[in-house]
């Protein structure tokens, strides 16, 4: 296994130019696996065009097949090779946010395996803004099929040392970028009937979307469960996820007072109960002699995104008795933090 460390490494110099990287990019050719950064979370990617690559991504993570994948391309040229009948407002939309942590539902091409939109006429394809992850899928000259970087069912990693061990044994290629600068996975919209609807909340709201398209719909599926005999439109809408193994409850409030007030109630019912809070709150709950972890500051939804994920791989490591989950208001990147959020608690949510 190849491990490259870029963590030092000025990946916007205009002459960046690095050996390894290009060797990470026909390791995609030729088959292989690479874990690699994107702005969002890290990526397990391999030749979005070769089936038997593409199965090694499923067995890897422990997959469903029926959960399709993201194609991640460096340019339009590779997205006209995988797309067709882009509309116009989908190019409006690829114009004002690729690249970026948007990902577009679109009609595939032929040359798509059915492996990876899991039989849908439909692909999911980004255009990351990440250098390193920009300039590995221009090496590779294919497009890099890629879901977030873990075992299924376990919290995205947004750095190497969060998935080292999960995935190392099972990867040909390690590209080491440091911390993912947004922390949750993309955006995802399809165009139904001419409106943008979001699959999955991301770093690209609904408000900025509203602002190019005068319309968008949000799925019902981001804060519902979804039943076993539907079909998947997108990555993460189906399966459990982000979960570490102890059982996670969220509660929100307006009311910052109730909020840790409710939260002070339910702990005192647990020998070892866990807090993810807010910078703010924290005094609260220690004060208490809680045990808590810090998410970031309540009025900085970007600082509690970037966190949110290491944070609940943090969970496992202190094995509590249940763990309870301070919520932000649904709203911004808040309604892409609370969807990661409630699903990590599958559906144990309180709102008062």
């Amino acid at each position: 296994m190849k491990y490259i460390d870029f963590k030092n490494i000025d990946i916007n110099d205009e002459n960046f130019n690095n050996q390894d990287l290009k060797i990470a990019g026909n390791i995609i050719k030729s088959g292989g696996l690479v874990l690699f950064p994107t702005e969002t979370v890290y990526g397990l990617g391999a030749n979005g065009l070769d089936s038997s690559a593409v199965k090694k991504i499923y067995l890897a993570k422990g997959r469903s097949s029926d959960n399709p994948l993201i194609l991640h391309i460096s340019d339009m040229d590779m997205l006209n090779e995988i797309a067709t009948n882009i509309s116009t407002i989908e190019h409006k939309l690829i114009n004002a946010f690729w690249p970026g942590p948007f990902t577009l539902i679109l009609t595939r091409t032929s040359i798509v395996p059915d492996i990876v939109t899991a039989g849908l006429d439909t692909v999911g394809i980004r255009m990351p803004s990440n250098k390193i992850a920009n300039k590995l899928i221009s090496y590779a000259g294919v497009p890099i099929a890629a879901p977030s970087a873990n075992i299924s069912g376990k919290p995205s990693g947004t750095n190497i040392s969060d998935i080292f061990y999960e995935l190392s044994n099972n990867v040909d290629c390690i590209i080491d970028g440091g911390s993912s600068e947004v922390g949750l996975e993309s955006t995802v919209v399809r165009v139904i009937d001419g409106i943008p609807t979001i699959l999955r909340p991301g770093k690209v709201t609904p408000e900025e979307i509203r602002k190019i398209t005068k319309s968008v719909k949000i799925d019902e599926h981001i804060f519902s469960k979804f039943s076993s005999n539907e079909k998947v439109l997108s990555p993460g809408m189906k399966y459990r996820h982000y979960a570490p193994n102890s059982k996670c409850v969220l509660v929100y409030s307006e009311n910052n007072s109730l909020l840790v007030n409710k939260i002070l109630e339910l702990s005192n019912k647990y020998n070892n109960p866990l807090i993810l809070a807010t910078t703010e709150n924290i005094s609260s709950y220690t004060d208490k002699n809680l045990l808590t972890i810090n998410i970031g500051h309540k009025d900085n939804l970007n600082e509690i995104a970037k966190n949110i994920f290491t944070s609940l791989r943090q969970v496992d490591k202190l094995n509590p008795d249940i763990v309870f989950i301070e919520g932000v208001k649904q709203e911004g990147l808040g309604l892409a933090i609370m969807n990661r959020l409630i699903r990590a608690c599958e559906y144990n949510y309180i709102s008062i």
